[in-house]
């Protein structure tokens, strides 16, 4: 669109995404998907992996492109054309891959190298978008592994922030993943750079494997992670980490330290990463904190946020997991962040909801082996409890006091609940 192109899509409901994209001239269907929705003058389909191939919409593409010349591509692999007429580098990893990408953003930005920009979420110095058009040759990405998604870039520069087990309704396994991500590494360029954690002990193992020219590590045991932590405005050791990842890319792209310190200063949060609000509930005020917490080792990450941030605090901790396949695979791992994750002096109040069911990408069997009540159940714990996904508000008003903080986290509809909370 900032080309003047003419875009039109569909999805299943009015997002807030959907409604930033129409507030820029995209003309978006929603509700259930038709073949209708697919102009007959179409140029280009671009579809998620996530869309099935029964999908009225795509069978309707590619009924058109037995007529007539039409590309119908992924959105992975038409980001990946993009990215060979780009120096691109994108950023990599099971977590972190928003905020490195958005740390990065402002350093470029704030050294005048005006870099185009996709991120995974939404920036406020982006406008609240996740999107930036630049002018330069510089093109950051976030690089998914889901679907094996990163394989179809072209990058001058990688970074791995960590590896781990995820996505295992796609992956077979760790090694699996790390297959993946060595096939992946193949993709640089010969004389690219990887900026990688050295604390990571997978991706360690991972390098073992491959000969790359041009290494630059980071870890939160080098000296500067001491100024990084000085610097920096959000909470979390891996936010240190994720800083220290920007700050070893920047370098590598010739971008001077003082400018990447002061670009660093300037972020704050991005859209459902520790995006603290305020939050209000029939009258009684809170503290709101979105997260987009998913996988358990994100949410011992926010819970050691929690504690740096605050002291002596009553804390909801509302979380709703995501896919049936996820917490079956990673039950005792969730079950032990409940358990082990609260050390400091706050009073914690944890509330697990019902499961988000991802249409389309679900195996039955594992429905009737996991719930919210198991998990529950498994912690063991008076302050944890299970709340149906209906009754959060019924339930958190009878209960919230002011001053309390409530932390609404997870990948599925919990951030729609969660907003109709900010007055």
């Amino acid at each position: 669109m900032s080309r003047g192109d003419q875009i039109t899509g569909s999805d299943l409901g009015q997002t807030e995404i959907v409604n930033d994209l129409e507030k820029v001239g995209a003309q978006i269907k929603t509700g259930r998907h038709q073949a209708s929705h697919v102009p007959d003058d179409v140029e280009m389909v671009v579809y998620s992996a996530a869309v099935q191939e029964s999908n009225p919409e795509l069978e309707r593409a590619r009924s058109l492109a037995t007529e007539r010349p039409l590309p119908i591509l992924t959105y992975a692999q038409a980001l990946g054309q993009i990215t060979r007429n780009h120096c691109t580098v994108a950023i990599s990893g099971t977590h972190g891959k928003s905020t490195v990408v958005s740390m990065l953003s402002l350093i470029l930005v704030e050294a005048g190298l005006d870099p185009t920009v996709i991120i995974g979420t939404k920036l406020k110095a982006f406008g609240n978008s996740n999107f930036r058009l630049g002018q330069s040759r510089y093109f950051i990405i976030e690089a998914d592994e889901w679907h094996g998604s990163f394989l179809n870039y072209h990058p001058e520069i990688i970074i791995l922030t960590n590896i781990e087990e995820d996505h295992l309704d796609y992956y077979r396994d760790l090694n699996h993943i790390l297959d993946t991500y060595q096939e992946y590494l193949g993709l640089l360029s010969p004389e690219g750079t990887l900026v990688f954690n050295q604390d990571d002990h997978n991706i360690m193992g991972l390098l073992e494997r491959v000969k790359i020219k041009n290494q630059a590590p980071f870890s939160l045991n080098q000296t500067e992670a001491d100024k990084v932590a000085q610097v920096i405005k959000v909470p979390g050791r891996h936010n240190i980490s994720n800083a220290l990842a920007a700050l070893a890319a920047a370098r590598t792209l010739g971008v001077d330290d003082d400018t990447a310190y002061r670009a660093i200063g300037q972020y704050y949060c991005c859209w459902r990463r520790f995006d603290q609000r305020a939050g209000e509930l029939e009258g009684t005020k809170f503290d709101l904190i979105h997260d987009y917490a998913h996988h358990p080792t994100e949410v011992r990450a926010v819970f050691q946020a929690l504690e740096e941030r605050f002291k002596n605090r009553r804390i909801w901790f509302i979380f709703q997991p995501h896919q049936y396949q996820r917490v079956f695979y990673f039950f005792d791992r969730f079950v032990e962040a409940f358990q082990n994750s609260r050390e400091g002096n706050n009073q914690y109040r944890i509330v697990i909801t019902d499961i988000y069911d991802v249409p389309g990408r679900e195996r039955a069997s594992l429905k009737r082996r996991v719930s919210a009540q198991k998990i529950v159940e498994a912690v063991g714990r008076d302050d944890t409890a299970y709340w149906p996904f209906n009754q959060l508000s019924e339930r958190l008003s009878q209960e919230i006091k002011t001053g309390d903080i409530v932390v609404a986290a997870g990948a599925g509809d919990i951030y729609q609940w969660a907003v109709k909370l900010s007055p």
